[in-house]
């Protein structure tokens, strides 16, 4: 496991505990009854990264659009691999049924592991998942910022004999809407039709 076993940050306690319940058991509806789980949540803002086509990406070259950001790494031995397979196996099937809708929707992978996760290390992990999947990173300053900015956070674990490392990281899913506002958390632990299901509810 290479989940961080930490309190979490103050200011999202209150909104994920919110999400967390509320994802447990939701049924599609055509309108939600109760706000978002993460609304008024003071995460997310505007970055620039290197994309896996070795070009800058920018979160604001995406307003118009819903965004689904996973903080993680390629060489991540079961946790990452998991949530992302999950995460866009859940966005296939909201595109099956809302192929309109699902364009709308552009899926983000932050590398929080710069020095392996070069672009075609991204490009190879990111096209395994789903083919609009993005893959990018930066030098550790800007992701350690980028990811306090997303209210999450990350560190290097010890180097094996080997010269391996596995990198602590909290395995959220957000889902973001089309001016980069907070919605909800997709309950990747549930499964892909659980994603689905999550999108389906908030994707309008």
């Amino acid at each position: 496991m290479n989940r961080l076993v930490m309190p979490l940050p103050y200011r999202l306690s209150f909104s994920i505990a919110a999400a967390l319940s509320l994802t447990a058991c939701q049924q599609s509806a055509s309108a939600p009854s109760e706000p978002p789980p993460l609304e008024g949540a003071t995460i997310g803002g505007a970055f620039t990264l290197t994309g896996e086509d070795k070009q800058p990406v920018s979160w604001n070259q995406f307003d118009g659009k819903y965004r689904i950001v996973y903080f993680g790494y390629t060489f991540c031995p079961d946790i990452c691999p998991t949530d992302v397979q999950r995460a866009m196996a859940g966005l296939k099937g909201f595109e099956a049924d809302n192929p309109t809708l699902g364009a709308d929707i552009q899926p983000l992978f932050i590398s929080i592991d710069p020095e392996r996760d070069t672009p075609a290390v991204l490009r190879e992990f990111t096209d395994n998942f789903h083919p609009r999947l993005i893959g990018m990173t930066g030098d550790q300053e800007t992701l350690e910022q980028v990811a306090k900015d997303f209210g999450t956070t990350f560190s290097r674990g010890e180097t094996s004999a080997g010269g391996g490392y596995l990198m602590n990281h909290y395995g959220y899913t957000y889902l973001f809407g089309r001016q980069g506002e907070p919605i909800t958390m997709l309950p990747t632990d549930q499964g892909a039709e659980a994603v689905t299901a999550e999108l389906e509810k908030w994707v309008r």
